[in-house]
């Protein structure tokens, strides 16, 4: 690159190296990002007339039926020697419809209507693309562009199902705003009942999003909806990117859910997978036009040696198209309100983050190891989305902790919203697996928790579905195991195993919720301790769904504690939406005493109170407290609709003493007792969030 390209001036790079003098040396290199991105900015304007023209390519590519239901069917096969469409229509002809070649090895084909002028294909009847290749092969294929693919009880491939209902579901509701505070419920259709069976779209909206609300989350990410072959993939083997998985049911069944959802004011985020493809040929995107690039790069290059999958060619113009009009596609179809980035590790680096720890040396994070392609065609997706759409919230998942991910683009950022903070749940599984709990380290548990960039925010969680899946634990399993089976009822006395988990899983979640991010996550079913771990039907377990499920039925079983984790998580949520302390700055940690395993802090102005001893209540333990004035306990892990043991009246009032603490004005005397945690809320200040 000449020297000049280097020369790009970044509109607010000055912001960022102000908040983060270490950037400087890198200056260079965010000037050089910038200049790829403004780059192919100015060449889509001036090639396809702007970015919106261009991401609405799903409009024009694949099967359109036109205004007098002729249908036009587009697609590009640079590598092809020729394209028919075959299918139901034409009795599996393979040669009675040849497309046209095109500039740029695009290829075209018009079907004029019948007679009684109605389409010549009709809806949910088969097609593939019948491609010839240069060698002389003859491959049969689904379009990249396909929007709904089915699975024949007895076939292993997928068909390319032409869908055009007569009745469209028409969405009824407005989007919601986006949330001050995201509290997200992650979920996977599939497993969303207590039945061994792949669960349904509707059973979603009608039996699992009234818990949702009542739990008070406000935001749903879902996963594996983009199409996948391999149901065991957790649908991060996509072969379908503009399919919404038909296992679950149709597409009007996904919009009806996301219609239900916003009308209960939840935003639903898709997680989407850009980062690698499946490797399949007859139902996938590989060797779409029989040579080993089209959508991927060619070679070792396009290929992902830990996930077995293919690599995207993120320079690649009909790549562009065919991602960035993919998510326009969920945005608008189906009125998705953002995307979980998948793999974004992965999608950074050249060496995909394999075999790298990550030291957090900013070196690590510029230079020839960074994927410009890939890094440019996140910011472009960032800005496209954030433009287009004022409220689409997007996160990355990224391991690596690069800085400026979720700074804007303006400053030489790659414009996310938020990261997950995949550190935490890490650091909760090696203390549950590694320490006792007097050996508890409360300085590093509370490093952990803060331990973020400033002004990149943060979605924090305890354990999300990685963390379920068969190998590993669950929380609740971790702290309980094979108790969980035999001793959950509350007929009978706690044990001490039982006691210990269900107190440390409300506090767990309490810390991590209210210290660790400015958003925060759960997986479904954790919230009331989900007693197993998640595996799908597989080989490997002689396709058994007897974990691929999830048993909502325990919490409404009355007489188990399930309920207890339940009640308490849902009042966590409800106490977060009246006091708004994600939305707050980072917290203030007032206390991490070692010895008495306490951590106290201030966030929101709302006091926060951990007691992790196993053994030791305190009374009269001085707290410091910022604004002067009456508190009140807002919420209580210690109470016993929660499982605890009712230590605490809440009737009582503390009141501030003008008595410095901790670098804190003010102090007051409080109870803990052991193994609780206790939110108190200042009743003379008006918490409007």
């Amino acid at each position: 690159m000449a020297e000049s390209e280097y020369n790009v001036s970044v509109p607010h790079l000055n912001n960022l190296l102000q908040m983060d003098p270490y950037l400087k040396p890198f200056e260079k290199d965010l000037q050089r990002r910038y200049g790829l991105f403004e780059k192919q900015l100015t060449l889509l304007e001036e090639a396809e007339g702007g970015f919106d023209q261009f991401t609405r390519s799903y409009k024009s590519f694949g099967v359109q039926r036109m205004p007098d239901n002729s249908l036009f069917f587009k697609e590009w096969a640079p590598a092809a020697e020729a394209l028919f469409l075959t299918g139901d229509f034409n009795g599996w002809d393979n040669f009675s419809h040849p497309y046209t070649k095109k500039d740029f090895g695009k290829w075209e084909l018009h079907i004029p209507p019948k007679e009684d002028k109605t389409p010549a294909v009709a809806h949910n009847s088969k097609l593939k693309v019948v491609v010839h290749t240069r060698t002389g092969e003859r491959l049969y294929r689904i379009s990249p562009w396909a929007k709904y693919v089915t699975q024949h009880e007895k076939s292993v491939i997928y068909d390319w199902v032409h869908w055009d209902p007569p009745q469209p579901y028409i969405h009824k509701h407005p989007r919601p705003q986006k949330p001050r505070s995201l509290r997200i419920y992650e979920s996977h259709v599939g497993i969303a009942s207590p039945e061994g069976k792949v669960a349904s779209y509707s059973n979603f909206t009608h039996n699992v999003l009234p818990r949702i609300k009542d739990l008070g989350y406000n935001c749903i990410q879902m996963m594996a909806i983009m199409e996948h072959a391999y149901y065991a993939s957790f649908g991060y083997q996509v072969t379908s990117f503009y399919a919404a998985s038909s296992r679950y049911g149709t597409p009007e069944e996904l919009k009806e859910l996301i219609d239900v959802a916003h009308s209960l004011g939840i935003i639903v985020l898709l997680d989407v997978v850009h980062s690698h493809a499946s490797k399949n040929t007859e139902d996938g995107l590989n060797r779409f036009d029989g040579s080993d690039s089209c959508f991927f790069h060619s070679g070792p290059r396009g290929e992902h040696s830990l996930w077995d999958s293919k690599l995207f060619n993120y320079s690649g113009w009909e790549v562009l198209r065919f991602l960035l009009s993919n998510l326009r596609w969920w945005m608008e179809e189906y009125r998705f309100d953002g995307f979980r980035f998948d793999g974004v590790t992965s999608m950074l680096y050249q060496h995909h983050g394999i075999g790298s720890g990550f030291s957090g040396d900013y070196a690590e994070y510029f230079g020839f190891q960074v994927d410009e392609d890939s890094l440019v065609y996140l910011m472009l997706a960032n800005h496209i989305l954030h433009t287009l759409y004022q409220d689409c919230i997007t996160i990355a998942e990224d391991v690596s902790g690069m800085p400026t991910l979720c700074r804007p683009i303006q400053e030489g950022g790659l414009g996310f919203d938020y990261r997950l903070s995949m550190a935490i749940p890490d650091k909760w599984i090696q203390i549950l697996k590694e320490f006792k709990d007097e050996d508890w380290n409360i300085g590093n548990i509370a490093f952990t928790m803060t331990n973020r960039r400033y002004g990149e925010k943060c979605i924090a969680y305890a354990e999300s579905h990685d963390q379920a899946l068969v190998g590993d634990k669950t929380l609740a399993f971790w702290l309980m195991d094979k108790d969980m089976y035999t001793n959950m009822s509350d007929l009978i006395p706690m044990n001490s195993v039982i006691d210990r988990g269900i107190q440390l899983h409300k506090m767990i979640r309490l810390l991590t919720h209210s210290l660790g991010g400015e958003g925060y996550l759960n997986f479904m079913g954790n919230e009331f301790g989900h007693p197993e771990w998640l595996d799908f039907p597989r080989v490997g377990n002689n396709e058994s769904y007897h974990y691929a499920r999830r048993q909502f039925n325990l919490v409404d079983t009355d007489h188990l504690r399930y309920q207890q984790l339940y009640a308490f998580d849902r009042d966590m949520n409800r106490t977060e939406d009246k006091y708004g302390w994600l939305a707050a700055p980072p917290a203030y940690i007032s206390a991490k005493h070692q010895g008495d395993k306490v951590i106290v802090f201030e966030r929101a102005n709302v006091i926060f109170i951990f007691n992790f001893h196993p053994t030791n209540s305190y009374s009269n333990y001085r707290v410091a407290v910022g604004p002067p004035g009456k508190y009140k306990i807002k919420l209580d892990s210690d109470e016993i609709q929660y499982g605890g043991h009712g230590r605490l009246d809440h009737n009582t009032d503390f009141f501030s003493e003008p008595m410095e603490f901790n670098n804190l004005p003010n102090s007051m005397l409080v109870y803990i007792p052991c193994r609780s945690a206790i939110v108190l809320a200042n009743e003379e200040i008006d918490y409007c969030y």
